[in-house]
């Protein structure tokens, strides 16, 4: 089942932001145009039944791939300068089995659906009749209507008991506390929505774009577990993984590259129409 689309209507996006990381400047004027928008990230049920239906493999299901990437954390404190020493190749992961061979996903169907490439995304995308969204339409649903605020939902900060968005809470990468107990993924819709009624787009997991990535002096894949080479995109929204100590990327204007062909643990994604006619066809 794919749910009722979200009407976003269009306007002028004041895009990036130089409060926080190069990559995010300068602030430039975009015009975007009404959008109708998944409110919650594509799930393991949903994207279960997209694979039942199609026959689908996905990336790291394939032959030459078998595996994919996975935060595996670390013992105790090190130095916040190499991603490497926290995600790992993990041979047999992938979305049905995010964690590894011996994983699954039984009791996680209204998780977001992670170990997805890109090209995993535009299938399940052309499956729906929807597409994948471009940089600056994703981060003007992702506003919420709030110009230039920090977060999806204003100027707080998601910490302690007022938590608006799954990220880390603790000493990153070695104690994480847990959102409300969520370690890892959350179900989607368990964080309060932001003023367009979309859920999630801070935080739980990172998401699919299909704007090429630009490089920036000091640009760094803080925490997308890629090499950051190839056939780059921009992902956006952060995830449970983000903690200010290292990533404060979980806000509409952060972003970091990711190529096309890999996946991770924290990377999932959702869809939108162009078409008007999509408000009413979805249930």
């Amino acid at each position: 089942m794919i749910r009722n689309l979200v009407h976003v209507p269009g306007g002028t996006l004041l895009m990036g932001s130089e409060d926080f990381y190069v990559e995010e400047s300068p602030v430039l004027p975009v015009e975007v145009q009404d959008v109708w928008v998944q409110p919650m990230l594509v799930t393991n049920a949903e994207f279960s039944d997209f694979v039942t239906s199609t026959g689908y493999v996905t990336t790291a299901e394939r032959e030459d791939r078998q595996g994919s990437v996975v935060f595996v954390g670390t013992p105790g404190p090190v130095p916040l300068n190499d991603w490497r020493q926290w995600w790992a190749w993990q041979p047999g992961a992938n979305w049905r089995h995010p964690q590894g061979p011996d994983s699954g996903v039984d009791d996680q169907a209204s998780h977001p659906v992670v170990h997805v490439s890109l090209h995993d995304a535009r299938a399940y995308a052309t499956w729906a009749g929807l597409e994948i969204p471009q940089e600056p339409e994703w981060e003007w649903c992702a506003r919420g209507g709030l110009e230039s605020a920090t977060y999806t939902w204003g100027e707080e900060p998601n910490k302690g008991d007022e938590l608006f968005a799954n990220t880390w809470q603790g000493d990153f990468p070695f104690d994480n506390r847990g959102a409300h107990g969520w370690k890892g993924t959350s179900p989607v819709g368990v964080f309060p929505p932001n003023g367009y009624d979309l859920f999630d787009m801070a935080g739980n997991v990172w998401e699919w774009t299909e704007s090429a990535w630009q490089d920036q002096p000091g640009v760094h894949a803080c925490c997308s577990g890629t090499n950051a080479e190839g056939d780059l995109k921009v992902i956006k929204g952060g995830s449970h993984l983000c903690s200010p100590q290292y990533c404060l990327r979980y806000r509409p204007a952060a972003r970091s590259p990711q190529e096309a062909s890999e996946s991770t643990s924290h990377l999932g994604f959702r869809c939108l129409s162009r078409r008007a006619e999509h408000a009413s066809e979805r249930d």
